[in-house]
Order: C-alpha cells, then structure tokens, then sequence
C-alpha cells in the first residue's frame, strides 16, 4: 500500500513531530506520499509542500487577528485541493484552530482524519471536546494522562509518547557540555530562559534579571546561560540587559554541536533552571533539572484569555507541564504577581544549592522520562496507516 497521506503542520515544534512520524511511515509504508503545509524538516522527508508553515505561524490573539486574510486564503487553497482530490487520511499536527476546523470539513466529506497533539483541554475550555469527537477519527497523544481522558469521552486515541524522550538523552553529560562551553566543572550555572516570544521576553526578562543580580550578590561567581532562539529575540534581550546589566552571563545562539537547540547546551550544562512556562519546562524536566517556572501575562491578554475560555485560571492547579504529569508542585511557579524578582531569586537559590532537593527532583524527573519514551513515529505512523485503510 502507498497511502496518499495530507498533513499540515503550523509551527516549529509540528514541523519536527510531523518529520520523525513521517520517517516512520516510510519505513512501515515506502511510497507513501505526504502533501500540505510544512516546514524545512517535513520538506527534507520529501513533503509535497503547497504552503510554508510561516503561513500559518502567529503569535498570540492580535497578531492572528493582523494575519486572517492569509490564513483563510491559506486554508481556502487546501480546502479546496483535498475536496476536489480527496486523500486517504488527514494528519493535523497541532495547530488546533486551523487544523480541527479542515479536519470537520474532511471528515464529513469521508476523509478519515487523525490529530496529533492533543489540545490542553485538560487546563483550558474542556468544552473543545465535543469539536474534537464529531472532526476527528482518531487522536494521537503525547502524554499518558490524555489517553483516558479521550477514552472516557469516546475519542479513538493513541498514546504515542513525546518524541523529546527519545531525543533528549537519559543520563545528560553536564560536564561534557560544560567542556564544549568552556565552563570549569565545578562552577555553579544557572540557565535562565524568558520565553521565545517578544511579548514574553518583555514580561519576564527585566524580572529574571533582577532575581540574578539578587542571587549573584550571594554568589559572585554564579555563570549565567541564557540560550536565544533567533536574533531579533537576542537584541530585544540585549537591550533589557543594558538596563539590568549582569556579569557572567553567555548568551548561547546555537549549540556547540550545531545539531540540536541552543536551549538543549545551557539546559544540560546547567544545575539549575529559571524558565518561562512552555515546553522548556518539559526540555528541563528530561535533562533532570530542578526549575522555577513562572510566567507572566499582560492585564489586556488576561482578559482575552478570559473572554476566548470563559475561565480566569486553568482547571488544573499547575500551568508546568512537569507538574501536570507528575499531579504534584514538584518545582515551584511564581506566576503574576507572585514572580517579583525577590521571590524569584529565593526559590531558584533552593534549586542551585540544595543537592538533596536537587538529586530527588532528578529522580522524579527519570521515572517520568520512563513514561514518555515510547516508540513514538513508530506508533503516530501504525496509527495513520490504520485510518488511511479504512478508506481502502
């Protein structure tokens, strides 16, 4: 069988998920064809590629209301295209404004269609559910507590396990790093993380600073790591740092091996992490690091968030993915106005000195390791396949 097989990925991280599934189904299908949106990794996996993921790519509410002509004409163009020339199966990964609605529309045509990456109805508007039961066949999940969560509400679902656990090694080689990085072993490092995004790093980074200046008056020598994902991040950082300078600092723009995130080098190379809530917190958490997670959020999306989920906080007590798989505050949040530079530099002190608390947040973080390494492009590609023959 040589499935024709639509896919549409929306930003970096569904680029790379959708790559390694898309390797998987050629070794369990050779032949198949991918088509849609994608990125540079789905295109070097040879995606028939109509539209580049930046189509898709927003940030935040004001920047997709700036952009929806592009996205309805985005999504028009494809509509159209698996209407008129249906494929075997639909693959949405991620993404789930765009790609649930084109998953409604191609289900109902006949079109069986599978989701990857669940979205977190688990924290906010559980009331997507019902969307996700009648638009798509069968759901791929990351993480172990979602898969009965789907079953109870019957949704065909497949626990397949993050692809960061395969990746992301078990054992991590902080002295190896710290080599590469010429950093003496037995120095003391902190990463500090703010975000990816303007408005993240605008929030989070003068206080981040702060809280290192405060714990770099109890320690002169603490090394500050501070990764950044592209340049114009780094110059919106550089210049909160001229008002907030800091010695001791590096800022990393790419890895030393050049094969993998700069993030991934201050993360293993660090014994500690202060970290803007997102899947940083998850890279954290596999690379055994103790963290301070916080986040910050200004008073105008506050109130977008509110109105779009019609809650004011999410339905689980914890934003940190570590916290939400391990059902406990494993590591500390300091959220709004609880993430003041003081109580920042208190509880990422706790993670830099205290090696029992350090190594038994190890501990719990390896056991959790355990849980997510699965065979995942092996299982996401069975998956897809299993759909795309019902239509047979």
């Amino acid at each position: 069988m040589s499935p024709r097989i639509a896919m549409v990925a929306g930003e970096p991280s569904g680029d790379l998920l959708a790559a390694r599934v898309m390797r998987g189904l050629s070794e369990l299908a050779p032949g198949s064809v991918c088509e849609g949106i994608g990125g540079p990794a789905m295109a070097g996996q040879g995606l028939n590629m109509w539209h580049s993921m930046d189509a898709l790519t927003v940030f935040g509410y004001v920047d997709a209301l700036k952009r929806l002509p592009g996205l309805l004409r985005t999504y028009g163009d494809v509509k159209r295209r698996w209407m008129r020339d249906k494929p075997d199966v639909f693959v949405g990964i991620d993404a789930p404004d765009f790609n649930l609605r084109l998953e409604q529309q191609l289900r109902d045509a006949g079109v069986p269609t599978v989701h990857f990456v669940g979205p977190s109805i688990w924290a906010w508007r559980y009331e997507r559910i019902h969307k996700i039961r009648s638009a798509v066949s069968h759901m791929l999940v990351l993480f172990p507590f979602e898969e009965a969560l789907y079953q109870s509400e019957g949704v065909p679902v497949t626990y397949v396990g993050h692809p960061l656990a395969q990746i992301i090694p078990m054992v991590p080689d902080r002295d190896g790093v710290r080599g590469q990085l010429g950093l003496h072993p037995g120095e003391r490092v902190l990463a500090v993380m703010p975000g990816s995004r303007a408005s993240e790093i605008k929030l989070l980074a003068p206080r981040f600073l702060q809280a290192v200046r405060l714990l770099r008056q109890q320690e002169p020598q603490l090394r500050i790591l501070v990764p950044m994902v592209n340049a114009q991040r780094r110059a919106q950082f550089e210049a909160i740092l001229r008002e907030y300078p800091v010695d001791g600092l590096l800022m990393l723009d790419k890895a030393v091996s050049g094969s993998r995130p700069a993030a991934w080098d201050a993360l293993e190379a660090a014994d500690a992490v202060l970290v803007a809530s997102g899947t940083a917190t998850l890279e954290a958490a596999l690379f055994k690091r103790p963290m301070v997670i916080s986040y910050v959020l200004s008073a105008a999306m506050r109130r977008i968030m509110a109105w779009k989920s019609g809650q004011s906080r999410p339905l689980v007590p914890w934003v940190g993915l570590p916290n939400v798989l391990l059902n406990d505050f494993a590591v500390p949040e300091l959220l709004q106005d609880d993430a003041t530079p003081e109580k920042l530099a208190a509880a990422t002190w706790k993670s830099l000195t205290d090696a029992d608390y350090a190594r038994q947040t190890a501990a719990r973080f390896t056991e959790m390791h355990k849980t997510l390494l699965r065979d995942t492009p092996g299982l996401a590609a069975q998956a897809i396949l299993n759909e795309a023959l019902r239509n047979v």
